[in-house]
């Protein structure tokens, strides 16, 4: 007999696992189903933010830093350190743990809320009374029937056309989190962010690393100010970059990887590495869902189409995160997720596009939210623009770190904050502050008769928010 409920997840990831919670919070009966696990085949919920993505990442920039700063910057402290070694095994050990800490904190997270959780891969059987069947595929297979189905199931990485990954010489991004020694020669295919994190982690312990990018414009994305600042510390840094290239047949052996390729100038190159990454994007997970079987409608690059509220075109059918339209983005699918279990018990869920801050975990650190100039340019926006440089804040110089700026840009009438930049240290917290003023609709002329504590970083942002009126007054 079919197990019932209100909500049936498939997926949890940060998406899956938070529209889940959320739903139960609100009083409905809830099922989660997720099939990552760990190598023992213990359940991993999570998604591949936990598993292979954001979490493992961050573990490796955060211990690559730390070997990069002993040996390049605690002398400048007065710290004397001789003869570091790296112990790669214990560093990867550590990634690993971290990220079984989140998995059995997610799984915690369930059962506390009393979400019922299914380990095992999930898919549309039919549209029945009651709703929807949904069969779990596991060691014990499950039948269950929901009211209302989200779809949670994320995305993967993007092959090369004729290079498949085999996680040895042709890595994903799961597979570059586990290279068991550091490769003497390391090359990266896409200078997005993946590609520059990890690309990052192993030139920290000692590859010398070589980035492949087919789009003319360094992190086009991004505001060109901060784009051009970043390309010149990364590669001062020694990230060779080579934009505007592209790549011919790859050839891959159980040794190296030789990669031909046009450069932006028309001229033949070729570079053989002993590893290499391939960080060209990501698909949309819908194999093994049974779309087909009900008729779920996706778009031409296969993500399912939804709405503003994210509704499907089946009836209480919905899906958040990487599966449909929007920035590949964690806390996206985390505000989805809450939106949609809202919107299912009758409230109003709020996921603002515009205000969403997006963020690069290199060392500077880069991240934005809002428009940049370039695209404030193209609306033929009036604006104004304030800008600030760390090498002015106290805070930054007893760090050590005073690499970058904070730039602000409002309208040149009403001052409202159209869009903050941000690369430096510690980018990713300060960006936070820059979104809620944001979502008020806040101008510039808040955040600079805000007091910011002395002395932070943050004090950056006020200092930014004074130069869009051209007062600033530390610099």
């Amino acid at each position: 007999m079919a197990k019932q409920f209100d909500v049936v997840v498939i997926g949890a990831g940060p998406g899956g696992y938070i529209a889940a919670i959320r739903a139960a919070q609100l009083g409905m009966s809830v099922a989660c189903i997720d099939a990552w696990s760990t190598a023992d085949g213990k359940p991993a919920p999570g998604g591949a933010c936990t598993n292979v993505g954001c979490i493992p990442s961050k573990a490796l920039l955060q211990s690559s830093e730390y070997y990069e700063q002993v040996n390049e910057h605690f002398e400048d402290h007065g710290i004397d350190v001789k003869d570091v070694k790296l112990k790669l095994n214990k560093l990867l050990g550590r990634k690993d743990s971290v990220v079984k800490e989140n998995n059995e904190g997610i799984l915690y997270l369930l059962k506390k809320n009393k979400v019922t959780f299914f380990h095992g891969m999930g898919s549309f059987v039919a549209h029945v009374d009651g709703g929807w069947s949904i069969k779990v595929a596991g060691k014990k297979d499950e039948d269950l029937v929901s009211k209302h189905v989200i779809i949670a199931t994320g995305s993967s990485p993007r092959q090369l056309p004729g290079l498949p990954f085999d996680e040895e010489q042709v890595l994903s991004n799961d597979g570059a989190l586990r290279i068991p020694s550091v490769p003497k020669k390391l090359g990266v295919i896409g200078a997005g962010v993946i590609g520059l994190e990890l690309g990052s982690v192993w030139r920290r312990l000692g590859s010398e690393v070589t980035v492949l990018e087919a789009m003319p414009d360094f992190l086009a994305a991004v505001d060109q100010q901060v784009a051009k600042e970043a390309q010149k510390q990364l590669a001062k840094q020694g990230l060779d970059i080579q934009t505007g290239v592209k790549i011919g047949e790859i050839k891959a052996t159980s040794k190296s990887v030789t990669v031909p390729y046009t450069d932006a100038k028309g001229e033949a190159q070729t570079l053989t590495f002993d590893k290499l990454i391939v960080s060209i994007g990501r698909v949309p997970n819908v194999e093994g869902l049974g779309v087909d079987t009900v008729g779920l409608k996706r778009d031409e690059r296969g993500f399912v189409v939804v709405d503003d509220e994210c509704k499907t075109n089946l009836p209480n059918v919905w899906a958040v995160g990487d599966v449909v339209r929007g920035p590949m983005l964690a806390h996206k699918a985390e505000e989805e997720g809450v939106a949609v279990a809202e919107r299912i018990a009758g409230q109003h869920g709020h996921v603002n596009f515009d205000t969403i801050p997006f963020v690069i975990y290199t060392s500077p650190e880069i991240s934005w939210v809002g428009k940049n100039e370039q695209q404030l340019k193209t609306e033929g926006r009036a604006y104004k623009a304030g800008s600030f440089p760390f090498m002015a804040n106290g805070r930054a110089r007893a760090l050590g770190d005073t690499t970058g700026f904070v730039k602000i840009l409002a309208d040149a009438k009403t001052d409202e904050v159209l869009g903050v930049h941000i690369i430096g240290p510690q980018a990713s917290e300060l960006i936070a502050e820059a979104v809620t003023i944001m979502e008020f609709r806040g101008a510039a002329e808040d955040i600079a008769r805000i007091c910011h504590a002395h002395p932070t970083l943050s004090e950056s942002l006020k200092e930014a928010a004074l130069a869009v009126d051209k007062r600033s007054l530390n610099f």
